[in-house]
C-alpha cells in the first residue's frame, strides 16, 4: 500500500466526525461536505511530522475552516428569501453520530441548529466542541487558540442564549412513527378536530422555499391557522404526493415526493403528546444531500 492510499484511509476513517463537526457548526450538509474536503487537502499536504493527534489535529482544520465559512453565510442568510432553516439531514443511519438519548437527537435538531445562528461564530464554535463533543474548556482553547478564561466566558454566553428556548421530547421511535401516521391521515382526511387535537395552541410552521419555490414566507402561528393552512395545502396537491416516513435531524419527518422527485421534508417537535412545532425545507437547493441519502437507502 503506497503512503498516499495510506493517508487517504486514515482520513475516511475521521471523515464522519469531522462531518457531524462541520454540519453542527454551519447547519448547511453541502457546506460542511465543502470544508471537510478542504481540511483534506490539508491534511494531505501537511508534513507527517506536525500530526501528532491526528484527531485533534483535524478538529482545529475543521473548526477554522467553518469560522471562515460562518462569516460570509451570516451575510447570505442576511439577504435570504423568507424563512432560513438548515439542511435537512437524515440521522437514522449514523450521519451526524449515534442519537440514542432525547439529549443527543436535541443537539442536532433544527430547532437547536436554528438557535445557533443566534450566537457568533466564536461562541457557536466553543458550544458545539463543549456539547456535541465533549472537549473540554483546555482542549477548545487548543482549538480555538484561545485562552480557557475566554473559551468559558464564551460558552456561558451561548449556553444562556439557547438554554431558555430548547424543547426536550418525547416518545420513543415508534410511537414518533405512529403519531406522524396519525397526524398526515388526519390532514389528508380534512379531519380539523382531529388535527387541532394533536397541534399545541401556540404551534407554528416555518417554510423554507428560499424564493425559489412556494412556501409560507413567515411563521405562522396557532393551531387555528396551522390547521387551516395544512388542510388547503393537502386538499391543492396532496394528490400528486407521496409521502414516507424518515428520522431527520433526530425528528420525526414526512418526506413528500412527486413523480418521484423529492419535494420536501417536514420536521415536527413534539413535546406533551402534541405538535409544537413543524419545519419545512422545500428549497430544491437544500434538499440535494438528503435526496442522495434517499436515494441510497433505497
Amino acid at each position: 500500500m503506497s503512503s498516499a492510499t495510506a493517508l487517504a484511509e486514515e482520513f475516511e476513517t475521521h471523515r464522519p466526525r469531522m462531518f457531524s463537526l462541520a454540519y453542527r457548526m454551519l447547519g448547511s450538509a453541502q457546506e460542511a461536505e465543502d470544508a471537510v474536503q478542504d481540511a483534506y487537502l490539508r491534511w494531505n499536504g501537511a508534513r507527517r511530522e506536525d500530526i501528532e493527534r491526528p484527531a485533534a489535529w483535524l478538529a482545529k482544520i475543521v473548526t477554522n475552516l467553518c469560522l471562515n465559512r460562518l462569516t460570509s453565510a451570516r451575510a447570505r442568510r442576511e439577504e435570504y428569501v423568507g424563512t432560513w432553516l438548515p439542511e435537512p439531514v437524515l440521522t437514522s443511519g449514523g450521519a451526524l453520530g449515534p442519537l440514542e438519548s432525547a439529549e443527543q437527537r436535541d443537539a442536532v435538531s433544527m430547532a437547536l441548529l436554528v438557535l445557533l445562528e443566534r450566537l457568533t461564530p466564536m461562541e457557536r464554535a466553543v458550544y458545539v466542541l463543549r456539547e456535541a463533543f465533549a472537549y473540554s474548556h483546555r482542549e477548545i482553547a487548543g482549538v480555538l487558540d484561545a485562552s480557557e478564561a475566554n473559551c468559558r466566558q464564551l460558552y456561558r454566553r451561548a449556553a444562556r442564549a439557547v438554554a431558555g428556548e430548547r424543547s426536550r421530547f418525547e416518545p420513543g421511535r415508534e410511537l414518533r412513527q405512529e403519531f406522524v401516521a396519525s397526524f398526515l391521515a388526519a390532514a389528508r382526511e380534512g379531519d380539523v378536530a382531529g388535527l387541532e387535537k394533536m397541534l399545541a395552541a401556540d404551534v407554528t410552521w416555518w417554510g423554507d422555499g428560499g424564493g425559489k419555490v412556494t412556501a409560507a414566507r413567515r411563521p405562522i402561528l396557532g393551531r387555528a391557522k396551522v390547521t387551516r393552512f395544512l388542510v388547503g395545502g393537502l386538499e391543492n396537491f396532496g394528490a400528486a404526493m407521496e409521502f414516507s416516513y424518515a428520522e431527520v435531524n433526530g425528528s420525526p419527518a414526512l418526506v413528500a415526493h412527486a413523480a418521484g422527485r423529492l419535494m420536501g421534508i417536514a420536521s415536527f417537535e413534539l413535546s406533551g403528546g402534541v405538535v409544537t412545532g413543524v419545519r419545512a425545507v422545500v428549497n430544491p437547493d437544500k434538499l440535494a444531500f438528503v435526496e442522495r441519502q434517499l436515494a441510497a437507502v433505497v
